[in-house]
């Protein structure tokens, strides 16, 4: 089979296409034939061993696949660990979940990992409540256009979105967003401020860390939350106790395999969300689609931010 081998850590061009076995499934294992594969920023992380799960080599990377069950015929979307950047992946049984009728495979895998996250963020880390303001930071990305959509059913009474350039803004506000701003560092804690009518912040869910986590926790109200659910900029942050206890803040992180741990948390937030997709209620953003070929290419651009919504590969492409 096709497949996109890593045979050292990297830049993009570690990404190889390589002809290797047909993989096996064992015991508790499902083979499945790719139709698409996704592609998350964590990807970029395990191609340098810098996320959080540590890799060894070779790998063939990617954590998430579309495809069909070759035992069963069945259309599934599946979380393969590694392995999914290839024409057949393996993934564990409890880890395959049927695609219902009317949802695309793009829209799938938008929703198996960024649209858990999203809903977990709710949910599960910020515990939002009635009436409360929710900061989206990189709205038009894969989580962030999935948080959007959810804010008002999730009781978010305000929800201002972030995002790099007047598109994906104008994205934001489409998907529902009361208003979008630009993310830049500097004056980020006075726009969203402004942002919320001048009031503080109750919630922000946060993919970047660096320095847009420092202006985003100083705009947080009494009993306000930030949610972690990426360090995109790789930049550190440091925040002293004497702070939290002064305001009355909430740091929280959030990972969204611990879900997978326990029995029911994961797969109730992805059924939620294939019975909303399929009333056409939430809708996936689904970017470019690239040939398997194209990996490092696809990854150079998800990490540059020039795309938007969920990325692809078309092992058949």
């Amino acid at each position: 089979m096709r497949a996109i081998q890593m045979t050292e850590f990297g830049g993009p061009e570690v990404l190889e296409l390589a002809e290797l076995p047909t993989p096996r499934p064992g015991p508790d294992e499902v083979l499945i034939r790719v139709a698409r594969a996704g592609l998350n920023f964590a990807d970029t992380h395990t191609r340098t061993n810098s996320y959080v799960q540590k890799a060894t080599l070779p790998l063939v990377p990617g954590g998430e696949v579309a495809g069909v069950r070759e035992d069963t015929g069945e259309r599934v979307v599946a979380l393969t660990g590694s392995g999914g950047y290839a024409e057949y992946a393996i993934a564990p049984a409890d880890r395959v979940f049927a695609i219902p009728d009317g949802v695309e495979d793009g829209t799938a895998l938008a929703l198996i990992i960024q649209g858990t996250t999203a809903w977990h963020l709710y949910r599960t880390a910020a515990r939002v409540q009635a009436g409360e303001s929710v900061v989206v930071h990189s709205a038009a990305g894969g989580v962030g256009s999935i948080a959007v959509q959810l804010g008002r059913r999730m009781g978010a009474s305000r929800l201002i979105a972030t995002a790099t350039g007047e598109e994906r803004r104008a994205l934001a506000l489409e998907l529902g967003a009361d208003v979008a701003v630009d993310p830049a560092p500097e004056g980020l804690t006075e726009r969203l401020i402004e942002a919320n009518d001048g009031r503080e912040t109750d919630v922000v869910f946060d993919m970047s860390g660096g320095a847009v986590f420092d202006a985003s926790y100083r705009t947080l109200a009494p009993f306000g939350r930030i949610v972690v659910c990426g360090i995109a900029t790789g930049e550190p942050n440091e925040v002293r106790t004497g702070s939290l206890l002064r305001h009355s803040r909430s740091v929280v992180g959030f990972y969204l395999f611990h879900c997978l741990e326990r029995p029911g948390m994961f797969a109730q937030a992805l059924a939620e969300l294939f019975a909303l997709a399929a009333r056409n209620e939430l809708r996936a953003i689904v970017g470019h689609t690239y040939p398997l070929e194209q990996a490092a290419q696809a990854q150079t651009d998800l990490r540059a931010r020039r795309s938007t919504g969920k990325l692809l590969l078309d092992p058949s492409a």
